[in-house]
């Protein structure tokens, strides 16, 4: 009896130590979750995420904050400082703060903080370092004082200071605000036309690529011409574009010469026939997806002599969706109408030859990018030695020709019939190559008329050597059935081919500058198949005549 209640008082002890040792735990898990203060993730809605059972649980305060924020300037312009204090009113204290500069009714730090003391830190907001600044520990305080300087450039307005202010984990203050600091600076957005750089820092400061090849705006009114200045110490791109177009003039980034997963800055015109700036995603098979125009500044825009003209400072990442961002890419130019502020299909594209890295100057030549990849110009010409060579060849020799070197046998065979099988099988097999490079190249369904007929007649290419393998012997009765559906195929084959070819020789119409400038490319492929067409007849009525 004795023994149970020093095991029931054991017992009780055990658990006690259990529930302290968890709660200590739990409160050091707890301190943890703000004490060093890296909240960067949070940059824009400054919400602290604080976990209750997994769950962000606690919200903050809707009484009046017992802190105040301060400056030391009413007003301000570009590059000047501004000294921030956070002080506690009667004594309050505080463990932990986020403090921004934004723009009256944006959400968008902008300027550097500068810190001193070793209780704080700055952090960095959309790859941008010191746009805000937070505690390094959960020691209380009643007091923090920071610098901060305005940007040197950019469409400023006035400003105030906002932040969230943490007096223990679950009791917080958000939107924190200061009273507000007044612009009276220069305003830095003009529809003034920004300067033309094209000769002097193309390839000493900037990576400038244009289209004619080094031509320049200011004298050359069809000179499509971009620059990009980039430096290694500042994630920033200084982006300048020029370009004749109805509705807009666009840049893009791109990890290939073809449009899709491309990162793009389109200058345009707005609905209300003002130009301005979108930041844009292009999936190459329709109108760019129109991205929020994230940290762009210092936009400078005009129509001057029915060039649009527009730069701009970018801090937002390259993003082409394939890769993790890095600073080498092709350029492309595109430019078009729009309607109503939504822009159309490019009637001009220009393509640098080469990627370039951002952060190397150089001068890069252009590649017309109407001209069509060398992949697609090697699937149109095995098509052609197809269905306008070999193929012909093999139809004619089957059709006409059996009795030319009469009872001369290879392998067994008639030697007509062995040539036969040899030119449709090439028929068949530089089909098959033009088939599957255009698609690897296209890696998509493009739409139109050309690739289904070129579907068709890949299916059926692939059927006619099956049919025939299963053939039936020349004397059998039913030997008819083969006769009349081979020649059905191969008559379907030969007219959906040649369907095909006029189809794809129509898309060379976009090419103003290729080999079929001066005429149309389905005239050119007419005359070119009478041609060939007529020195086949010619030669066998020459052969019908000497029989």
């Amino acid at each position: 009896m004795g023994v149970k209640p020093f095991t029931t008082s054991y017992s009780g002890f055990m658990n006690f130590l259990r529930m302290l040792l968890f709660a200590l735990l739990s409160c050091a898990g707890i301190v943890d979750g703000y004490s060093n203060g890296l909240l960067s993730g949070v940059c824009g809605s400054m919400m602290p995420f604080h976990q209750k059972n997994g769950t962000a649980a606690y919200i903050p305060q809707n009484v009046t904050a017992p802190y105040n924020i301060t400056v030391d300037k009413n007003s301000f312009k570009e590059g000047d400082v501004i000294t921030v204090t956070i002080n506690g009113q009667s004594g309050s204290l505080f463990r932990g703060f986020l403090l921004e500069a934004r723009q009256v009714g944006q959400l968008i730090p902008i300027g550097t903080f500068n810190v001193t003391a070793n209780d704080t830190q700055t952090l960095s907001c959309d790859g941008v370092t010191s746009r805000a600044v937070s505690h390094t520990t959960a020691v209380k305080k009643s007091l923090v004082q920071v610098t901060w300087m305005a940007p040197s450039y950019g469409p400023l307005s006035n400003i105030e200071f906002k932040a969230t202010i943490l007096k223990s984990f679950s009791n917080f203050w958000l939107n924190v605000t200061s009273s507000t600091v007044l612009y009276n600076g220069t305003d830095s957005f003009s529809t003034t036309a920004p300067p033309v750089s094209a000769d002097p820092d193309c390839g000493r400061t900037k990576v400038c690529f244009s289209h004619p090849s080094n031509c320049d705006p200011n004298t050359n009114a069809n000179c499509y011409y971009v620059a990009i200045k980039a430096t290694i110490d500042k994630p920033e791109k200084r982006i300048e574009i020029i370009g004749k177009a109805d509705g807009y003039v666009s840049i893009g980034f791109s990890d290939d010469q073809s449009m899709g997963n491309d990162d793009v800055y389109i200058c345009g015109k707005n609905s209300n026939g003002t130009i301005g700036v979108q930041h844009a995603f292009n999936t190459g098979k329709s109108s760019p997806t129109i991205l929020p125009l994230g940290n762009v500044t210092n936009i400078v825009a005009a129509i001057t002599n029915g060039n649009i003209n527009c730069s701009f400072t970018s801090r937002n990442a390259i993003s082409t969706a394939s890769r993790a961002s890095t600073d080498e890419y092709y350029l492309m130019i595109a430019a078009g109408p729009s309607n109503g502020g939504n822009i159309q299909l490019h009637t001009n594209k220009y393509v640098s030859s080469t990627k370039v890295n951002l952060l190397s100057p150089s001068v890069v030549g252009t590649t017309n990018s109407e001209d069509f990849p060398p992949i697609v110009k090697a699937h149109g010409c095995l098509m052609l030695i197809a269905w306008m060579t070999t193929g012909n060849l093999g139809m004619l020799i089957a059709r006409y020709l059996k009795g030319v070197a009469k009872g001369q046998c290879c392998a067994g065979k008639d030697f007509w019939f062995v040539t036969h099988v040899f030119l449709m099988s090439l028929s068949i097999i530089a089909t098959a190559i033009a088939f599957i490079i255009v698609f690897s190249n296209a890696k998509d369904w493009s739409g139109g008329a050309h690739p289904v007929l070129g579907c068709l007649v890949m299916i059926l290419s692939l059927i006619q050597p099956i049919v025939a393998a299963f053939r039936c012997d020349p004397l059998h009765e039913r030997r008819f059935v083969f006769n009349w559906a081979h020649t059905f195929l191969a008559l379907a084959i030969k007219g959906l081919a040649v369907a095909a070819i006029f189809t794809g020789l129509g898309l060379l119409e976009e090419n103003k500058d290729g080999w079929m400038m001066k005429i149309k490319p389905e005239v050119a492929l007419l005359v070119l198949f009478l041609l060939g067409n007529l020195a086949f007849l010619i030669s066998l009525l020459v052969g019908i005549g000497m029989a």
